[in-house]
């Protein structure tokens, strides 16, 4: 039976914790960059928000701000298992240069898909690019973790 924290390399831990907290920075960010939106286009959706300001409507559909909502939820569908199978591949003692790699990748490619997707609006296919990478890094991270625990 392996050790499993005996396979784990300093410089892929550093790397997977540095990279994932980048991560985690962004995904907080969204949550600011969605209210910015909000208040740029007075497209509040609770009625405390309006209450002191009779002007103010409810507004549930405002497109630039549901454009950032779907940019986040989409960090939330697809970082979230990236931190989880990342920390799994870890375990089994990759390559440090191709894990250390693939974190850098993941980070940079994420930052970029809310950048086109929520920030600058670019067309297709920079979106599907930005987020191809991440899923096919996670795609490579799950099945290595698989066939080496097999």
């Amino acid at each position: 039976m392996v050790k499993l924290f005996d396979n784990i390399n300093e410089e892929v831990y550093r790397a997977y914790v540095f990279w994932s907290a980048v991560l985690v920075g962004k995904m907080l960010l969204m949550s600011i960059l969605t209210g910015m939106q909000r208040f740029r286009k007075k497209a509040f959706v609770n009625p405390e928000d309006i209450a002191t300001n009779p002007k103010l409507k409810l507004k549930f559909d405002d497109p630039d701000v549901e454009r950032v909502r779907r940019a986040h939820l989409n960090d939330l569908e697809n970082i979230l298992p990236y931190f989880v199978i990342a920390f799994f591949y870890i375990l089994t003692g990759p390559d440090a240069w191709i894990a250390v790699n693939i974190f850098r990748a993941v980070a940079v490619a994420r930052i970029a898909h809310t950048l086109v997707y929520a920030v600058v609006v670019i067309p297709q296919p920079a979106r599907a690019i930005a987020w191809m990478i991440p899923y096919a890094a996670s795609l490579f991270m799950t099945v290595k973790t698989v066939l080496y625990f097999l």
